[in-house]
């Protein structure tokens, strides 16, 4: 029997690298049975490459750098699990994912509070109303006071808070978590720095029995700490946690297993099942019966051996059933799906059916894009996936001439994953390519020297910024085409972009031509 959608959990993972979550994703998925150990607590070498960062480049520098997606089972739940980059110039991959997920974990360092990409997420996610748990990490090292870091999610994210898993100790005091909501307490019967491995029921944080295992000092601060901040706090309320004003908070220690079986209950429990999902024509409901979905990532040579392209697809409506036939709207065109892929991160299986929330692999030669919808006859469009303007703009140099074939396809794959986007100038042959940050060129050149065996460089070019040019006035873009043709290129989709060389020039530019708009951002489509 297929899983009821109200029975899916999607749910992403947000933080500021290095806050913890590869580490709490593998805990995730360890504690739910996916997998049996994680790849961050092994030892060196191999064993030390976390499951869900498959790629080279993400191995050797230890960040997450593209999505995974990860399905598992948990109490008779279907979660997936969408793991999304922690570095900051890979935003735009992750606000994309977001579009995707129906709520999500915001990881917290506990010594370091909220940071700058903690903050940039948080408001994408608020832009989308989307349900935030908040999992304070770490709390087994030295780390601000507790109240100090629920004040300020409370202050600078303006967002209510409910404590439901408090610290005994933290740092080298750290004695265990205490469960506020089911009065347990988690600790170990190893060394004071082993794993988590025992959770004892407990009648209320006065229970005689935690004066036996933990310091006297430790357990009266602890004691009047969770008395404070029930008064001190919200209440938890599930109708406030879904509708994104109030976010339940754990501490804990995803490297030592503390607050992760709570993390898990808690999605279970209370985190939304899939939600409408905003289209041009009309709102589709989850429950709907025909299938229809749209594609948030494109991910190129995920298997070097078949140097294949897969497009995730978040189903929003029906059951989707294997070899199904759908509608690219984006073309017009019907696509047999023979061979649709549920994800384990690198590991895959051929899935069956799958239901609205759910994400399926769609394995294809080029033909499908990031933003593109598939429907089972329907002409609408997902809304709500955007491009934003880059931040960096090279001029691509290739090194052997010959490669230029090559050369070409890795830049068509690479901008249709959404990793950069490619300017082609309509004077001259140099392609130009934007990125938000430094790390995604580094990437571009390792993804293009792995796979497509192309050896490439970056030259500075002219250009500071760039907008999508728009209007309804074809004489006007014509004119202003004409008179700025080593300005004007186009992109993927073959829309006008102005490269301006500085903002000055820029405001020049759209003072006087009032007839064009200039965008910062462009829907997919």
């Amino acid at each position: 029997m297929p899983v009821p959608y109200h029975r899916r959990r999607t749910f992403a993972i947000i933080s500021h690298p290095d806050a913890g979550k590869t580490t709490l994703t593998e805990k995730l998925l360890v504690a739910g049975g996916a997998i049996h150990l994680a790849g961050a607590v092994k030892a060196r070498g191999e064993a030390r490459r976390a499951r869900s960062d498959w790629m080279k480049i993400e191995q050797e520098r230890g960040i997450s750098v593209t999505s995974s997606v990860m399905t598992f089972d948990y109490k008779g739940l279907l979660f997936n699990l969408l793991d999304t980059p922690g570095h900051e110039d890979f935003s735009e991959d992750t606000y994309r994912t977001l579009t995707a997920v129906d709520s999500a974990i915001m990881v917290i360092d506990a010594a370091r509070g909220i940071e700058s990409q903690t903050r940039k997420l948080f408001e994408v996610c608020r832009l989308r109303d989307i349900p935030i748990v908040t999992f304070i990490n770490k709390v087994d090292r030295e780390g601000r006071d507790p109240f100090e870091l629920l004040d300020q999610i409370q202050d600078e994210l303006q967002l209510d808070i409910a404590p439901r898993v408090w610290p005994i100790g933290m740092g080298g005091l750290f004695a265990g978590c205490y469960d506020m909501t089911s009065n347990v307490f988690m600790t170990t019967e190893k060394s004071a720095s082993g794993n988590s491995d025992t959770r004892i029921e407990m009648s209320g944080p006065e229970d005689a029995r935690l004066d036996a295992r933990v310091d006297a000092a430790v357990l009266a601060q602890a004691r009047e700490s969770m008395e404070l901040a029930a008064v001190g706090y919200n209440e938890f309320n599930p109708d406030d946690y879904r509708n994104g004003h109030l976010s339940p908070v754990i501490f804990g220690s995803a490297l030592r297993d503390y607050g992760i079986e709570s993390l898990l209950d808690l999605i279970a429990e209370y985190a939304p099942p899939p939600r409408p999902s905003p289209a041009d024509a009309r709102t589709v409901r989850p429950d709907e019966k025909p299938v229809s979905g749209f594609v948030f990532k494109v991910q190129a040579n995920m298997d070097k051996n078949h140097r294949d392209r897969i497009a995730f697809l978040r189903l929003c409506s029906g059951q989707f059933k294997r070899g199904m036939k759908l509608r690219q709207v984006r073309t017009g065109k019907d696509v047999m799906v023979h061979s649709p892929i549920i994800f384990m991160a690198q590991d895959r299986e051929i899935a069956e059916e799958a239901g609205a929330g759910d994400v399926i692999g769609i394995p294809n030669h080029g033909s499908i894009r990031v933003g593109d919808t598939f429907t089972e006859g329907e002409t609408l469009r997902f809304t709500g996936l955007p491009v934003f303007a880059p931040e960096i703009l090279r001029r691509v140099r290739l090194k052997d001439m010959t490669r230029i074939k090559q050369l070409r396809q890795a830049l068509q794959d690479l901008s249709e994953e959404g990793l950069i986007q490619v300017f082609k100038p309509d004077v001259g042959t140099d392609w130009i390519i934007g990125a938000i940050g430094q790390l995604q060129l580094d990437v571009v050149k390792d993804r293009a020297l792995n796979e497509y065996k192309v050896e490439l460089d970056f030259e500075p070019t002219s250009y500071s910024t760039a907008r999508w040019l728009k209007t309804d006035n074809e004489k006007a873009l014509n004119s202003f085409i004409r008179s700025n043709l080593t300005s004007v290129m186009t992109d993927r989709d073959g829309d006008p972009v102005y490269l301006a060389p500085s903002a000055w020039e820029l405001k020049f530019k759209v003072d006087n031509n009032e007839d064009i708009a200039f965008l910062k951002t462009k829907e997919l489509e």
